[in-house]
């Protein structure tokens, strides 16, 4: 990937019979019962985890999982400390806590080439905090000599595992961060052309900067979703009881007003593609039929929860001839099978165009898409493992993670 990645990886460092501490996002779904029902996250560590074996590394492992009051053993990492032993066949061990003297003697026995996982992170209030003096006394209690980001769904925030940690030990990347910053970053500065954008979810103030940067960079820019509703809804259709955030006028006038400065106002509606039709129910549930109505046909006691066939036609002919497609955001209520098929389209469309570069960013996307795929997302470009990470990349933001790891300058 040579030096598209701004800052010092693992392959730039010596890292030899090194003390490795990785920053990992195993903050996985669980069922339940506590099983981890996607494993995604954590088998996309593996490669970083292989090299820092095949260098010999005393590898100590850092990562949250949910939201937990206090200590709550029922986000313990055990679950993902078993699940990693089987992948990498190889123990993983599990200590009782992030800091302190027992964690500190754990770390000094153990040898060369053998992995240990500290505790959730978010047992303590500090994490989140971004406390320089947790972050101190993570590595008082491990002593490593590198630590390696490879977290990148926590690369946007500025946590002490993601930022302060890096204040008191040198931050390298890991493979999956870089293999994340590199594949978002080409695809938004350098896409093969034309370059289609499909945004969905559900609130457009959670977008506004992605979709400004999209508007200069895209070709088309495809919206669905809930989002769509507020579109709608702000150039005068009746939405009915659809979700859609309401006061969002002078936002949409003014994403208007910037796709006409690009493209002509003659043009904006074949830059800026809304639905033609909907996927309509009285409420959000299964046990209503798909019922579709034209955007200027929704009753006052509907809610449109999917695109409807004559847009889905409209955004495959798009998607078919597309070089490289960004998609942020299901395109409907997809957890319901019913109102799932505007987004299933969309990615048969997207997996048939074989010469195409398929970027799928954020969490509800990611995780319909492995579930609609079934080999892993390997109909796709990349899947990332970042929701808001990938966002604020996409946007152009800069990730706190990233920023305060080891710069590549000097490197050839």
């Amino acid at each position: 990937m040579g030096r598209k990645f701004p800052k010092q990886t693992i392959r730039d460092v010596d890292l030899r019979g090194k003390t490795i501490l990785l920053r990992a996002d195993y903050n996985v779904p669980l069922t339940k019962r506590g099983q981890i029902s996607d494993d995604l996250r954590i088998r996309a560590s593996l490669p970083t985890l292989r090299y820092l074996l095949e260098q010999n590394c005393k590898i100590v492992i850092m990562s949250h999982l949910g939201r937990p009051k206090d200590k709550d053993l029922k986000f313990s990492l055990k679950v993902v400390a078993d699940h990693l032993s089987k992948l990498l066949s190889r123990p993983v061990e599990l200590l009782d806590d992030c800091v302190g003297e027992a964690v500190h003697q754990a770390v000094r026995r153990a040898p060369r080439g053998s992995i240990l996982m500290l505790e959730n992170l978010r047992f303590y209030d500090e994490e989140e905090a971004d406390d320089l003096t947790f972050a101190k006394s993570i590595q008082r209690a491990v002593r490593a000599d590198y630590f390696v980001q490879d977290g990148f769904a926590v690369a946007h925030r500025a946590h002490a595992s993601t930022h302060a940690i890096t204040l008191c030990v040198p931050g390298l990347a890991g493979l999956l961060l870089e293999k994340e910053y590199v594949t978002i970053t080409e695809a938004m500065n350098n896409p093969k052309r034309p370059l289609v954008a499909v945004i969905g979810g559900a609130k457009v103030s959670d977008k506004i900067l992605l979709i400004k940067r999209l508007i200069k960079k895209a070709d088309r820019i495809l919206i669905g979703g809930a989002m769509s509703n507020t579109f709608l809804h702000c150039r005068g259709f009746n939405v009915g009881k659809s979700v859609f955030e309401p006061g969002m006028e002078k936002v949409v006038a003014e994403i208007y007003d910037l796709a006409a400065a690009k493209v002509g106002a003659e043009n904006v509606d074949d830059f800026l593609v809304l639905p033609i039709d909907v996927a309509v129910a009285p409420e959000i549930s299964k046990d209503f039929p798909r019922q579709e109505v034209n955007i200027d046909k929704i009753r006052n006691s509907d809610m449109a929860l999917d695109i409807g066939s004559q847009t889905i036609e409209k955004f495959t002919k798009i998607l078919a001839g597309a070089k490289t497609v960004i998609w942020n955001g299901p395109l409907g209520y997809a957890e319901i099978d019913n109102f799932a098929i505007g987004s299933a389209r969309v990615a048969l469309a997207i997996a048939q165009n074989k010469g195409v570069v398929s970027i799928v960013g954020g969490g509800d996307t990611a995780d319909f898409i492995l579930k609609w795929d079934g080999h892993d997302g390997a109909n796709f470009t990349h899947v990332s493992t970042g929701g808001g990470a990938s966002m604020a990349l996409m946007a152009g933001k800069k990730l706190p993670g990233i920023e305060s790891l080891l710069d590549a300058y000097g490197l050839r």
